[in-house]
C-alpha cells in the first residue's frame, strides 16, 4: 500500500520526536509557522513532552537555551523557514560558546522552490556556519527511507551531547503539510543509561602541585566539594566565581579577587607559581590579566574540563576531565605546602569583604539601605533562598555579582549567558530556566537588556509553569560603557547618543503593558518585601529598582575599589 507524502512526513516527524523522548529529551520550544507543520504537530501530540510556544524565534532559541541550562538536558527548538530560521542565529551562537546542547530544527521548502523567488525561502544549509557542532539536511521525506529516520534523530542528539553544543536539522517539507502518522519504525537497541564515560586520568607531574598555587573556578567547574577538598589538600586558595557553586564560606575561598588584584602591589604579592583553571572564564578583565601575567612570569597554568578558555595562550597543559585531574592530584602524597601562602590570600579576602561592607554602609549614595548596583548584587546573592536560582544578565549585573557577592555557607545556584557575553535574549533565557526546573528564578537584569528582549513577555499568558521575578536595575541606559575608555575619550553628547542610549520608554510601563505585576523599590528592605511577595508565585513579575545614574554608579565603584586596595595593602607581607 502506498503512503501519501503528507502521511510519510507526519510519520517521519513523529519518529524523530519519539526517539528523542525515549532518550530523555522532554522539553522544547515552537514558533508558529506553516512549513514546520509536520514537526510542530508531532511535538504537540506527545503528552510526555512539554512544548512551549513562543512568538519570536530569536527569543525562542534563548528560551530553549534556558530550558537546557536548568535541566541539564538538551532541548528542541522548531521554526518555520526563511527569516524565521535566521532569527535563531544569536541563540545558536550563545549555545555554541556556552556549551549548551540544543537540537535546532528549521523547516525548509523543497529544492524545486529554491532560487525561483518562492516566499520565505532562503539558503538554510550551513545557515549557522561553525556555530553548530553537526548539521543534516535529509532532503525529501519518503516512506521508503523510514529505516534511517531513528538513526537521524539519535545522531542529532548524540552529536549535541558529545559536543555540548547546538546541532541543526534542516527539514524540507512538501505540501500538503498536514498528514496522519502511521506506525513508527521500531526502536533499535535501548539507549545506554547512566552518566557519560569519564576520560581516564593521565599521570600528573607532582612538581607543579607543590608550593604556591591557586585554583580559579568558573561556571561549569567540578563539584564544589571536590574543588574545596583539592584546595585543602594543596593549601591553595580557590578564586570562586558565583557560577561555580564554590563561593562557599570555607577557608581559602576568595570571592573578591577582582577588587583585590586591581592594585599592582597586591598582584605582585599574590602571584602564584601554578594556576589551575576549572570551568568557564570569569567576566573580570582584572582576573584574566592576572592569569596572563602569572603565565608570562613563568607560572605553570593548567586547564581542565569543558569551557576552559585560553585567550592569552598561557596554558602549559590541558586535561579533558577536571574531576579526574582533581582525584589524581589528591592521590599525590608528601607534597610540600607553603602554609603562609593561603593565609595571605585569606587575610586579603577578609580585608576586602570588610572594606566592601564599610564602603556600602557609609557611602553617601548607599547609606541607610539605599540601593545601588553593587549593593543589590551583594544583597541578592547573600539573601535569596538556596532553592532559588539567580540568573544574571551579561554586562554589569554579572560583573557586580563577581565583584561584590560575598561567600556564604550555602550559596544559590547562579546561571548566566556567558558564552558570547551579550545581552541578547536575557529575559527569554531566564524564563526558560524557570520553565526548565522546578525552582523559582530571580533574574538580575539591566534596563537596556530588559528592553532589548521585551518581546519575550508577549506570550506569557497561559504559561503557568515556573516562577520568574525580574529584578531590573534602572539607571537610565547602558551603564557598562561608563567603565570603558570611550567615556573619557568621546564628547559627552556624542557618548550619550552613541553608547549610553538612554531609553525613551519606562521599564515599569513596558512590563505592565505586557500584563506583568510590577513593584518599585528604593531600599533593601523594600526589595526584600517585594521578593518575599513575588518569588515562588507562578508566572513572571518585575521589580524595578531605581539606582543612581551612570556617572554616580561609576564613581561608587571606584570608591569601593579604592577602599579595598587600601584595606588589602595593610594585610600583605612583602613578597619573597
Amino acid at each position: 500500500m502506498s503512503v501519501s507524502s503528507a502521511d510519510a512526513q507526519a510519520t517521519f516527524a513523529a519518529t524523530l520526536v519519539d526517539e528523542w523522548v525515549r532518550r530523555g529529551v522532554t522539553q522544547g520550544v515552537l514558533c508558529p509557522g506553516s512549513r514546520s507543520t509536520p514537526l510542530a504537530l508531532a511535538l504537540a501530540e506527545r503528552e510526555d513532552f512539554e512544548l512551549h510556544v513562543r512568538l519570536d524565534e530569536r527569543g525562542a532559541c534563548f528560551f530553549a537555551l534556558g530550558l537546557a541550562l536548568a535541566s541539564g538536558r538538551p532541548s528542541v527548538v522548531c521554526t518555520t523557514s526563511g527569516t524565521a530560521a535566521a532569527e535563531l542565529h544569536p541563540g545558536v551562537v550563545e549555545a555554541s560558546h556556552a556549551g549548551v546542547p540544543l537540537i535546532v530544527c528549521t523547516a525548509d521548502r523543497p529544492a524545486r522552490l529554491h532560487h525561483v523567488g518562492a516566499p520565505q525561502t532562503i539558503e538554510q544549509r550551513g545557515l549557522f556556519g561553525r556555530a553548530t557542532a553537526w548539521e543534516a539536511d535529509p532532503g525529501p521525506i519518503r516512506d521508503a527511507d523510514r529505516g534511517w529516520w531513528r538513526s537521524l534523530a539519535a545522531r542529532a542528539l548524540d552529536e549535541a551531547l558529545r559536543a555540548r553544543g547546538p546541532v541543526h536539522l534542516n527539514l524540507a517539507f512538501e505540501e500538503p503539510l498536514v498528514g496522519t502518522p502511521g506506525p513508527l519504525p521500531p526502536p533499535g537497541r535501548a539507549p545506554r543509561s547512566g552518566p557519560p564515560l569519564e576520560p581516564a586520568a593521565r599521570p600528573v607531574d607532582p612538581a607543579p602541585w607543590a608550593g604556591r598555587g591557586c585554583i580559579v573556578a568558573g561556571g561549569g567547574a567540578p563539584d564544589p566539594a571536590l574543588v574545596l577538598e583539592l584546595a585543602d589538600h594543596l593549601g591553595w586558595p580557590v578564586l570562586a566565581d558565583p557560577r561555580s557553586g564554590a563561593r562557599i564560606a570555607h577557608p581559602g575561598v576568595v570571592a573578591a579577587p577582582d577588587a583585590i588584584l586591581r592594585d599592582p602591589a597586591a598582584r605582585r604579592a599574590l602571584l602564584p607559581a601554578t594556576v589551575v583553571l576549572f570551568g568557564q572564564p570569569w567576566a573580570s578583565r582584572v582576573l584574566a590579566e592576572f592569569i596572563e601575567e602569572a603565565g608570562r612570569s613563568g607560572a605553570h597554568v593548567v586547564g581542565a574540563g569543558e569551557g576552559v578558555a585560553d585567550p592569552a595562550r598561557v596554558l602549559a597543559e590541558r586535561h579533558a576531565s577536571a574531576p579526574a585531574l582533581a582525584r589524581s592530584v589528591l592521590a599525590l602524597d608528601g607534597l610540600r605546602r607553603d602554609e603562609a601562602w593561603r593565609a595571605r590570600w585569606e587575610r586579603a579576602e577578609s580585608a576586602a569583604q570588610g572594606a566592601i561592607d564599610a564602603a556600602i554602609e557609609h557611602d553617601p549614595l548607599t547609606r541607610g539601605g539605599a540601593l545601588s548596583e553593587p549593593s543589590v548584587a551583594r544583597h541578592l546573592f547573600a539573601s535569596i533562598d538556596t532553592e532559588t536560582t539567580l540568573f544574571a544578565s551579561s554586562s554589569m549585573p554579572v560583573r557586580d555579582l563577581e565583584w561584590f557577592a560575598a561567600a556564604r555557607p550555602a550559596p544559590p545556584r547562579v546561571l548566566a549567558n556567558r558564552g558570547a557575553n551579550g545581552i541578547d535574549g536575557v529575559t527569554s533565557s531566564a524564563l526558560g530556566v524557570a520553565a526548565g526546573a522546578p525552582r523559582p528564578v530571580v533574574a538580575l537584569v539591566g534596563d537596556l537588556a530588559f528592553l532589548h528582549d521585551a518581546s519575550a513577555l508577549a506570550t506569557l499568558r497561559g504559561e503557568g509553569r515556573g516562577s520568574c521575578t525580574l529584578v531590573v536595575l534602572d539607571n537610565g541606559g547602558g551603564g557598562i560603557f561608563d567603565f570603558l575608555p570611550q567615556a573619557d575619550l568621546v564628547d559627552p553628547a556624542r557618548f550619550e547618543r552613541v553608547f549610553a542610549t538612554a531609553p525613551a520608554v519606562e521599564v515599569a510601563r513596558v512590563a505592565a503593558g505586557f500584563g506583568l505585576r510590577v513593584l518599585e523599590v528604593r531600599t533593601l528592605t523594600e526589595l526584600d518585601v517585594a521578593l518575599g511577595e513575588l518569588v515562588g508565585r507562578p508566572g513572571a513579575a518585575l521589580v524595578r529598582v531605581a539606582v543612581p545614574g551612570r556617572e554616580d554608579n561609576r564613581r561608587l565603584h571606584e570608591r569601593i575599589h579604592r577602599a579595598v586596595a587600601a584595606a588589602v595593602a595593610d594585610t600583605l607581607d612583602p613578597p619573597r
